[in-house]
């Protein structure tokens, strides 16, 4: 499926760009919730919309083993089956939940050998059925099967991996049975090593997919080796394509991410941390469970127009996360996904006004001044 990306700006390394779907035109730099099991945990499709969130994000692993892909394809996809008729959904490869289940000795050539997080029984997984789950799936972008390796891991290991990553790709690649509805994105992996991260960027990009993803990122290692993995990436991959930074929600990573060139961005983070009471803020994050809020009758960011913010005040919030009220969960998850789609509507307002370091500068200084 040709996404139709459209480069309209660039302003010190930071893009501003637009892509179209069956769904309409989305605007770039852009981030996506995740919603891991067909569902964004807590929250409705309605909830995302007024979140203004665009794309969303399910992932192949969890979902091939329940309830299964030819469930979901019987339902006609995910759309269908979860009711998300507002926007794109991407799948990722299963990838980094494979792996993170595997042992080295048990990838090989042919895929990966591991066992269910479920019931402990014996999977394997190949880039062909990789594919075939997320031809099933029926998304909008689906991924190429990649290994995401450990960090760190020596030179040796990771060259064996990149290689076999770039095998991976063109075997999936040969097996997309539904290009015509489906955008096929290729893996960049390389762990810390320039050679290895322009090796694996050129040749995935010979392969001419239809976006490329950065991964192996945010796996252990300091923010310093983050940014350095992605400029490493980005500096060989084609201006007119899609760049999509995997698993990264930080909103300090967002802003440096898009100064190295990404355009896509997701992450558990928003609700992950709502279900523990983390709010963000322009100030820096809150957990609104601490004592100190359980008089405070002012909204989590007076800056936010999210839902929670227009109707609810800290002290409220707090009183149902700390009885254990899942509205209160909900109250955070809409806030924070709000929250970073709101960052990456001021990021393209600056790209556009070409001020993008000094937002970089404004943004860092007032989240990080605790």
């Amino acid at each position: 499926m040709d996404l139709k990306f459209k480069l309209i700006k660039e302003s010190s390394g930071a893009r501003l760009g637009e892509f179209e779907t069956k769904w309409g035109k989305h605007k770039t730099p852009m981030f996506m919730p995740v919603g891991t099991q067909a569902t964004v945990k807590t929250l409705s499709p309605e909830e995302l919309k007024d979140a203004h969130s665009d794309i969303i994000l399910s992932n192949t692993y969890h979902l091939w083993l329940r309830p299964g892909e030819d469930i979901i394809d019987k339902a006609g996809g995910l759309h269908e089956f979860m009711n998300y008729k507002t926007g794109p959904i991407l799948t990722d490869c299963g990838g980094f939940q494979v792996f993170s289940l595997a042992k080295p000795k048990d990838i090989s050539e042919e895929g990966v050998k591991f066992k269910s997080h479920l019931d402990g029984s014996s999977l394997f997984l190949t880039p062909e059925k990789s594919i075939e789950v997320q031809n099933k799936l029926g998304a909008d972008i689906i991924m190429s099967f990649d290994e995401c390796p450990p960090y760190p891991v020596t030179h040796e290991y990771m060259e064996n991996s990149v290689l076999r990553t770039l095998r991976w790709a063109q075997r999936g690649r040969s097996v997309h049975s539904k290009s015509d509805t489906q955008a096929l994105f290729g893996i960049v992996q390389g762990g810390e090593f320039e050679d290895l991260r322009r090796l694996s960027a050129i040749k995935t990009s010979e392969m001419d997919f239809d976006g490329y993803s950065v991964g192996g990122v945010s796996v252990g290692e300091d923010a310093e080796t983050k940014y350095k993995m992605i400029e490493y990436a980005t500096a060989h991959l084609p201006k007119d394509k899609i760049r999509y930074l995997m698993g990264v929600g930080d909103p300090v990573d967002i802003v440096e991410g898009v100064i190295r060139g990404i355009d896509l961005f997701d992450c558990v983070l928003p609700t992950r941390l709502a279900r523990h009471g983390n709010a963000f803020t322009r100030d820096g994050k809150i957990n609104l469970r601490n004592a100190k809020f359980k008089e405070d009758f002012s909204v989590i960011d007076n800056e936010c127009d999210c839902y929670a913010c227009k109707n609810f005040t800290k002290a409220y919030i707090r009183h149902l996360l700390t009885a254990d009220e899942s509205f209160g969960q909900r109250l955070v998850s809409i806030h924070n996904i709000r929250f970073l789609t709101k960052l990456v509507e001021d990021i393209r307002e600056a790209i556009d006004n070409d001020r993008i370091l000094e937002f970089r500068e404004e943004f860092i200084n007032r989240y990080k001044k605790k």
